[in-house]
Formats: C-alpha cells, sequence, structure tokens
C-alpha cells in the first residue's frame, strides 16, 4: 500500500491571512502538527528580520519527526538565510517558490517564461548547495501555458529538485486538472509529486483523491484557511485505502486542539476590528489576501487588474507598513481597469445657495462632438451628476462616493472616488482638482468611461 505524504501549510495559512499569533502560539502549533504525524510542516516564506529568523530556528529544533520546510525567496541571499534557519531541523527542506501563470510571473517578478525557467534552475541549483532536499512549488500551477508546468518540473529535477508542488491559487481547478497534470509532470520527469487543493469550492478532498489515483506522491493539508483539512483526509483514507491502495500517518488527535487555539485568535481578532473604524491591510498580506479584500470591497477584477492593484499595494504599504480599506478602494479606483476615455470634460458651471435649488451645466466631447446636460439636484454634485446622466441618456446606480483632502490648506486638492453599478458589476472612478465639485465630476466620468468600454 501507497504512503502518502502529508505536508501541512497551516502557518502559512496563518501569514496570509494575517492572523496575528504570539511566538510561543506558533511553536505550540508547529509541536501539536508534529505530534499529530504530518510528515512536513512548512513555514511561510521568511521576512527578513532578526525575530523572525530566531522564531524559525527555534521551530525547526523544536520538531522532533516531521521534515521542516522553509522557501527561499527569489535571490541567492535568500537562500542561505533559509537555510541558517533549517540548519538545526532533524530533516530539514528548502523550498524554492515561485508563480508559473503568466500574469503572476509578469506581475510579481515581471520576467516571462523563459527568464523564470533559468531562474528556476538557479534558485534549486543554489538551494541544493545547502540543503539535500530540495522542493520546488509552482505556484498558480492551473493558469499556467499549456506545458510549462513540466518544463518547470523537468528544469527543477534536472537542477537536484526531489520534488514538485503544483498550488491552485485560483481555487478553481477541477479534480480532473488534478489528474491530467499530475500524469503530465510524471511522464516529464521522474520526481515526487505533491498537490495543493483549494477549498474554495469545496472540492479538496475530492481534488485530493484524483490526484493520489493519478499517481500523486503527496498532499498539502491546512488546519486553517480554504485548503483540505488533515482530519478530512484522515477519514478519507479511513474510509478508502484499501480502494485507493494508499494511505497516510495522520493522528487527528492534536488537530482539534490547533483548530480550537486558531479560533480563539480568530474570534479575538474580529472583536478588535468589530471595534476598529477601519480594518487595514498590512505589508505583510499576499496578492491573495488583497484580492480578497478588493472582492469583498464588490469589484470583481480581471487577474491583470489583480495585478496591477497588488504592484501598487506594495508600493504604497512599503512606506506606511498597512493601509485601510478606503486606502484600497483608492488604488483599486486609480490603477484597476483602465481604459481609452469615451467622453472627455470640456466645462462645467454649477450653481448653488440656501434659497433655490442646485443646478449644473456640464459639457462633455465623444467622438469630437461636444454635448451639455443641464440639471437640477440636491446640492451641488447631485445636480452634476444629473447632468451627466442627461448627456449619456443613461441613469447608473452611485453605490457610494467618497471625497478626501490630498493636501493640506485654502488651495487643498481633493480627491474623490466613485463606485457606479452597471449590469451588477461595480465599476471605479476616480478624480482630483482643487474644486471638489470637479473632482468629483472627473471621478464620475472616470467610471462611466469605463462602463462604455467594457459595453462596447
Amino acid at each position: 500500500m501507497k504512503k502518502i505524504t502529508v505536508s501541512d501549510v497551516t502557518l502559512k495559512a496563518v501569514q496570509e491571512q494575517e492572523l496575528s499569533l504570539t511566538f510561543r502560539e506558533k511553536l505550540t502549533i508547529a509541536e501539536k502538527l508534529d505530534a499529530s504525524c504530518v510528515d512536513a510542516i512548512e513555514l511561510p516564506i521568511l521576512i527578513n528580520s532578526k525575530e523572525n529568523e530566531v522564531i524559525y530556528r527555534t521551530i525547526a529544533s523544536s520538531v522532533k519527526n516531521a521534515m521542516v520546510k522553509i522557501p527561499v525567496g527569489f535571490s541567492a541571499e535568500g537562500v542561505k538565510i533559509a537555510s541558517a534557519c533549517a540548519k538545526n531541523a532533524l530533516k530539514p527542506c528548502l523550498q524554492v517558490v515561485v508563480p508559473v501563470s503568466t500574469a503572476q510571473m509578469e506581475y510579481f517578478y515581471h520576467v516571462k517564461a523563459p527568464v523564470m525557467l533559468s531562474k528556476i534552475s538557479e534558485l534549486v541549483s543554489c538551494a541544493k548547495q545547502e540543503c539535500e532536499c530540495v522542493e520546488f512549488v509552482a505556484l498558480d500551477a492551473f493558469r499556467a501555458e499549456e506545458g510549462f508546468v513540466e518544463q518547470c518540473a523537468k528544469t527543477a529535477f534536472e537542477a537536484g529538485a526531489c520534488a514538485i508542488t503544483v498550488s491552485d491559487e485560483a481555487g478553481d481547478a477541477f479534480p480532473e486538472d488534478y489528474a491530467l497534470t499530475v500524469k503530465a509532470i510524471k511522464s516529464a520527469c521522474d520526481i515526487k509529486v505533491f498537490v495543493q487543493p483549494s477549498d474554495k469550492l469545496k472540492m479538496s478532498a475530492s481534488c485530493a483523491i484524483e490526484a493520489i489515483k493519478a499517481g500523486a506522491d503527496g498532499v498539502k493539508t491546512s488546519v486553517y484557511g480554504n485548503y483540505l483539512s488533515p482530519a478530512v483526509l484522515s477519514d478519507v483514507f479511513r474510509a478508502k485505502k484499501f480502494n485507493l491502495d494508499a494511505d497516510c500517518a495522520i493522528d487527528v488527535t492534536n488537530v482539534n486542539s490547533i483548530c480550537s487555539a486558531i479560533s480563539g485568535v480568530t474570534e479575538k481578532e474580529e472583536d478588535d476590528n468589530f471595534n476598529t473604524t477601519d480594518n487595514v491591510i498590512g505589508v505583510n498580506s499576499s496578492i491573495n489576501a488583497v484580492s480578497e479584500a478588493v472582492r469583498q470591497l464588490g469589484y470583481e477584477l480581471s487577474d491583470s487588474d489583480n495585478g496591477k492593484v497588488y504592484e501598487e499595494f506594495k508600493k504604497v504599504v512599503a512606506k506606511k507598513e498597512f493601509i485601510d480599506i478606503k486606502e484600497l478602494e483608492a488604488i483599486v479606483a486609480s490603477t484597476a481597469m483602465q481604459v481609452p476615455s469615451t467622453y472627455h470634460l470640456i466645462n462645467y458651471f454649477v450653481n448653488s445657495s440656501n434659497a433655490i435649488p442646485a443646478t449644473a451645466n456640464v459639457t462633455l466631447e465623444k467622438d469630437g462632438e461636444k454635448i451639455t446636460g443641464v440639471s437640477t439636484g440636491d446640492g451641488p454634485i447631485d445636480a452634476a451628476f444629473h447632468a451627466i446622466e442627461q448627456v449619456v441618456g443613461h441613469h447608473y446606480e452611485l453605490d457610494d462616493f467618497q471625497v478626501h483632502a490630498v493636501t493640506k490648506g485654502r488651495g487643498a486638492v481633493g480627491s474623490s472616488i466613485i463606485r457606479l453599478r452597471a449590469n451588477g458589476k461595480l465599476y471605479p472612478g476616480n478624480g482630483v482638482s482643487t474644486d471638489i465639485v470637479g473632482a468629483c465630476i472627473r471621478a464620475y466620468i472616470n467610471a462611466l468611461n469605463k462602463i462604455v468600454y467594457e459595453e462596447n
């Protein structure tokens, strides 16, 4: 009967979701996982600080049975640091973790496929000099170009990797996708294949089963987050190990206590967030965490736009450690869904007082033709929006709009963020002006142009 390797990514999942665990809590989770008989415990990518290095070394030396896997980053220096942290582990392993989908390769590292293949070879070779066990992890594997995952696997194998993990960051791979990918990699080279199924579609167990049937050697699990639970995997093998001709060594006795510990921290953080004016997103947030925050704001962005938002997020958060939800929305409005302008603002005239209704006269240009709309409203901004709707001949639901001062003083520059809803989808727009009404008009037109572009 085939022994399936179980590698647990709970500590990675905790960092992805920015759950604040203490040094002692992280160490306790690692020790309980070790007692649960998982074959390997994976640590998140090391944020370069002396405190984290101490934590990693302590965990590595405290784990008595399982292999300890540490990612090496994207440089030779990262390999050295990871190796130093892993050296006290009884069974150390270095991981080369990189995306293999075109979108993530270009937005994370600004490289194309040939350069990434070269980088994989370089990093695996460098890691192999430091540690006998090197694993290659292919992120976003199920959105890679056809045949590229197999190329990456072969390149990593030839450079000295002993295993490859195919991971589903998008969370939309089907069980048959896993089976096909495992078979393709096994045909390309003689390397162990692990799978890390997502549970976003509630099919992680099915994906793992199909991968095992296709020849997978290991499965990644997590007590926390949208991953396959080790308890569920244990149940599958207990019920179907003879059908699968495979089994694992998981003892779920300690898994429930890990769940309870993490749940306690989660509930505390939820209470803290409830008492906080704005939720925040920190410097360590992954693209998945940022994309999920964007989705919760109501935006359904393409992979390309999610990449652009994450790139801008990294630039902003590098200067201030965290941003709040409003700042994230400003990034979405100014970065994502940028399109050619169908409507251009020519001029606007607004009258408002406490004696008569506000009126607005707005002139836009479309295809060289100037079109003017005139309307009243409940205040100058409302009147201006109605005037624009008169020009375009359509009413769009205004989901939200915000106004912020960008600079200080009497001549302060104002920034406006608009969210228009069309066909059930949100379209953000932003505008900047020393006149706050002008900023709102520009933001509305910015969002309008995105709607028109997508409709056409």
